[in-house]
């Protein structure tokens, strides 16, 4: 069987350390926001190239803090509209309306199934605050584009890099996470940089931005029982930070394995019943997931079945079907709900072989 994602092969590559790294941590004491986290979050900023980055619970939280740290600082108001992707996963959405902001959904670019700014202006009312993108599967966002739009209508920028680590621009030279005005990223143990657990970040250029929100993931607080602002328990553990730490030195050559394996699907596999992702061959996408769209589903999930291939769907039920998101479910998206009723997300990870790769790329021709 050819796993969609072997969890327990991907880590045991660093088992010697995360061993030695927990005997450590087990006699340091220091068990909330010590030197791990301190550590994780230099490294991280360095890896993205911002000033600072936010050790946080996991990926939605940091969405939600964001938000909360604009609001805190008057930038952003309860009722503010906010442009997201319609075929983003449900968190991107659920954050916005945690703090009381307004989702106003947009349909993506069919190829890249992302959003760009010509659909986003559309969209555009005198309520529109900001631009949450989303770096959907690991691609960025066409942000040239959607900076320059944001900067002529004094919009925020906010990055949902929960899927892209270590994706580069290379006309900007910059990496996810550095390509707006905030970014939250989630550490969920599938991801390219995954935690043994929960784990999330937050990166900023903005000292403004990153004071407050270092103050509300810890109660409000910067100096213990001196609680400056209403905030919450949304702290790193000290333990994922560890080993996220030994992990981030492998993000770059699993992301570019990744991304070899990519562009081995899209130059041999050769099936008109197959829709390949557009790439570009270039760094700007992570391949967190490589996802392929087919009519029939089903048929196809069965087939890989027998064949002994794992897949996934990432998503079958678009946010606004789901019935969580009622006051939504009028709401027609064909672009989004064509994707969510075709996509099909196909094994790719940092440590398939190369007689893997092949016989997937055989079967599919083979479909």
């Amino acid at each position: 069987m050819i796993k969609f994602l072997d969890l327990p092969k991907i880590n045991a590559r660093f088992d010697t350390q995360f061993k030695n790294q927990f005997d450590s941590f087990l006699n340091t004491g220091q068990y909330i926001l010590g030197d791990g986290v301190n550590t994780f979050e230099a490294n991280f900023a360095a890896f993205c190239g911002t000033k600072h980055c936010i050790g946080v619970s996991n990926g939605f939280d940091a969405l939600v803090l964001i938000f909360k740290g604009y609001m805190e600082l008057g930038i952003l108001s309860k009722g503010d509209q906010v442009i997201v992707p319609a075929n983003t996963f449900i968190a991107s959405i659920l954050a916005l309306l945690e703090v009381g902001l307004e989702p106003v959904m947009v349909d993506p670019n069919p190829s890249t199934f992302n959003i760009e700014a010509s659909d986003i202006k559309k969209q555009l009312t005198n309520k529109t605050k900001a631009i949450l993108v989303v770096h959907l599967y690991g691609q960025l966002c066409n942000m040239e584009a959607i900076n320059d739009l944001a900067k002529q209508k004094q919009l925020l920028v906010i990055e949902d890099a929960a899927q892209a680590h270590g994706a580069l621009n290379k006309s900007l030279n910059s990496k996810a996470g550095n390509l707006g005005d905030a970014a939250a990223f989630s550490f969920y143990p599938s991801k390219n940089l995954g935690a043994l657990g929960d784990a999330g970040a937050i990166t900023t250029n903005n000292s403004n931005l990153a004071d407050v929100i270092f103050k509300l993931r810890n109660y409000g607080t910067s100096t213990k029982y001196e609680n400056e602002v209403l905030g919450v328990n949304n702290r790193m553990d000290e333990i994922q930070a560890l080993f996220l730490n030994i992990k981030l030195s492998a993000l770059e050559n699993d992301n570019s394995h990744r991304q070899s394996i990519a562009k081995q699907y899209i130059s041999k596999i050769n099936n008109n019943k197959i829709k390949l992702p557009f790439y570009d061959g270039s760094k700007n996408h992570v391949f967190h997931l490589f996802v392929v769209l087919v009519n029939n589903r089903q048929h196809f999930l069965e087939y890989l079945k027998v064949n002994n291939i794992e897949a996934a769907v990432h998503y079958p039920i678009p946010p606004h079907k789901q019935v969580a998101l009622q006051r939504f479910n009028h709401l027609k998206f064909p672009i989004t709900e064509k994707i969510h009723e075709t996509c099909v997300s196909l094994p790719i990870s940092p440590i398939m072989t190369s007689l893997e790769v092949d016989t997937v790329i055989e079967k599919l021709n083979n479909y």
